[in-house]
């Protein structure tokens, strides 16, 4: 039996994870998506890696797995708790020392945001509907405001400091319609900054909430990999 934690994006709302963690759970796992206090100015990376490793404690066999700014908080995360494979889903991925508010730019992610939106016919402009819920089902959207904290921008300045990721299994999964970070962009970051091929799925950028069962499926076939 795994113990999944599931570490949301931007605002720290655990809600995101409410399709996939029963999902999981029916599978015969633990599955525990971590609430983090995403709007709290007082609030940076290392409380947000606390948060994670209280939510460990006492669970074996743990895969990780972190959905966009939920990248930054992942690296901090594997300092405090024994992880057993890390997954990043539509993420961010940090270099040691790098701040979340610096990543853009030395990614190019907005560049390629632009350039996808081009290509795309979509707008360039990043709001909700056209970037988030484009692909998300009408009933889930109703309950969308559950999303909405503001992420505070403590997180964007401070430094992710950690020295390298540790030398377990890592995975990167991207939405083959995520218009806020296109997933040629994903497969490059994933290419240049973790060594591997980061994997194709259907859905957006909030894919947890557009395609459980499949974002479900894929964390689950992990598994059965050789460590």
């Amino acid at each position: 039996m795994a113990t999944f934690i599931l570490i949301p994006g931007a605002g720290g709302v655990a809600w995101y994870w409410h399709r996939v963690v029963p999902l999981l759970e029916a599978a015969g796992h633990h599955a525990i998506a971590v609430d983090l206090p995403g709007d709290d100015e007082n609030a940076g990376l290392a409380t947000y890696a606390e948060r994670v490793a209280d939510a460990a404690k006492g669970h074996r066999d743990i895969v990780l797995v972190a959905q966009s700014l939920g990248g930054f908080t992942a690296p901090l995360a594997c300092e405090r708790v024994r992880v057993g494979r890390l997954v990043f889903v539509n993420a961010m991925v940090p270099r040691p020392g790098e701040a979340a508010g610096a990543w853009w730019e030395n990614t190019g992610a907005i560049v390629a945001r632009i350039e996808a939106a081009e290509r795309g016919g979509y707008g360039k402009t990043v709001d909700a509907k056209t970037y988030f819920l484009h692909d998300v089902p009408a009933d889930v959207i109703a309950d969308s405001a559950k999303l909405q904290r503001n992420e505070a921008e403590i997180v964007f300045a401070e430094p992710c400091r950690f020295d390298a990721w540790p030398k377990i299994p890592i995975h990167a999964i991207a939405g083959a319609d995520d218009r806020f970070f296109p997933p040629s962009f994903q497969h490059r970051v994933a290419a240049e900054r973790l060594g591997i091929v980061a994997e194709g799925l259907p859905g957006g950028h909030l894919i947890a909430l557009s395609q459980p069962r499949e974002l479900a499926d894929r964390l689950l076939s992990y598994l059965s990999e050789t460590r």
